[in-house]
């Protein structure tokens, strides 16, 4: 826990970056599938390294595989960029739910030292929803699968600030206990 206490910060990075995501699909939505196909890739890359690095310093296993997850996910759609709209769908589709099931794990063990911890439950449950929500409706097209990325980029990274937010602040009072 010193470890994830010491690297709140980079929680608020991932959440930053998840809604400066967001907010570029929602401004130019006449966006080309390339384009959100690279958008993408950068996206899912620089969130898996972000957990990967938190991970390192925590020695949490989930963030570690949902890091991996991101990076393998973001690496792929660069590898075969000119993939059809619905085998992008899938990847995005199974990097949200190994995402989601992976944040909800850490938001498990992350209650032993947050009471009621549930921003980071909240956005692992989105994860999981966009997922499911894109396999089981994967011919609504493209700007339906658009507009869910946008959606869940929003969401999950205002709940990842609120969780680095809750966590500097209970960093804050264990140092204001261990002085007094």
């Amino acid at each position: 826990m010193d470890r994830m206490l010491q690297n709140w910060w980079s929680l608020i990075f991932r959440g930053a970056f998840a809604i400066l995501f967001g907010l570029a699909v929602f401004l130019w939505p006449g966006v080309t599938l390339g384009f959100l196909i690279l958008l993408f890739g950068v996206y899912a890359i620089l969130d898996g390294i972000s957990s990967i690095l938190s991970a390192v310093k925590t020695r949490w296993w989930s963030r570690v595989l949902g890091g991996l997850a991101g990076v393998g996910a973001g690496v792929v759609t660069f590898l075969w960029p000119g993939v059809t709209a619905i085998i992008l769908l899938y990847f995005v589709a199974a990097w949200a739910i190994v995402t989601g099931i992976l944040e909800i794990a850490t938001a498990i063990s992350l209650r032993r030292y947050i009471a009621n911890e549930w921003a980071l439950a909240t956005s692992g449950a989105a994860a999981l929803l966009l997922g499911i929500l894109l396999v089981v409706f994967p011919g609504s097209g493209a700007l339906t699968l658009l507009w869910l990325i946008e959606a869940f980029a929003l969401v999950f990274g205002i709940l990842q600030i609120i969780l680095g937010l809750r966590i500097r602040t209970y960093r804050a009072s264990l140092r204001k206990q261990t002085t007094v």
